[in-house]
């Protein structure tokens, strides 16, 4: 193959990779200039008992523009009553929307069935390797359960996290619910799910990480 025929194939194959990558966005509805944000968690992420437009994925975006990010997007990957469990497949088709950002929020339903933390642990830690196979800026979301599971159980709950976030130098916020766990005026009746001031909150708490993601 002579050079000319060689630059030639070079540029066919970048401008095919190109089309590709176009048509890819372009019939998953997503813009190419758009820095996408996964939110993958449970009720707390989907906004049980709340507007979808109250729950903090979609309250991130507007704090963004606040700081000039007018290119975020905020995807709610939350399904309520979810574990860890599955979380590294739910990722795998998500992946199809191609977002740079993922929010990794899981493990709170573990931790109040009494679920095994070793499997808590792996089911995380596979989720995290994907997310950075591909590229992905991983915040991992550090939660806490009710001490009446007992010191070691609880202690080790929350160190999961933390090893977690050691283990692959990503970053880890200390606890989601940061000023909204307990607080009666944040949460709704049950005292569990956050309510939209909650939610506010919990974007708040966010938005800082995000910014050194992005």
């Amino acid at each position: 193959m002579t050079q000319r025929k060689w630059i030639y194939s070079k540029w066919l194959c970048g401008v095919a990779a190109g089309v590709c990558l176009w048509l890819a966005l372009g019939l998953s509805g997503v813009r190419a200039d758009e820095v996408r944000i996964l939110f993958l968690g449970d009720s707390l992420t989907a906004g049980l008992g709340v507007a979808k437009d109250k729950a903090y994925p979609a309250v991130v975006e507007p704090l963004l523009k606040q700081q000039g990010r007018t290119d975020g997007r905020g995807i709610n990957g939350g399904i309520s009553g979810a574990t860890t469990a599955g979380a590294a497949s739910r990722l795998k088709w998500h992946l199809k929307a191609a977002p740079h950002v993922l929010v990794l929020a899981l493990g709170a339903n573990d931790g109040l069935r009494g679920l095994s933390l070793d499997s808590m642990a792996k089911n995380l830690d596979d989720t995290i390797a994907l997310a950075l196979e591909n590229n992905l800026c991983v915040i991992l979301a550090g939660m806490k359960i009710p001490p009446n599971y007992g010191p070691d159980y609880t202690r080790r709950f929350s160190q999961t996290f933390r090893d977690l976030a050691g283990k692959y130098g990503i970053t880890l916020i200390p606890f989601l619910l940061e000023n909204v766990g307990g607080v009666r005026n944040m949460n709704q009746a049950d005292g569990v799910h956050p309510n939209a001031a909650g939610h506010r909150q919990i974007a708040r708490t966010v938005l800082p990480w995000l910014l050194e993601c992005l």
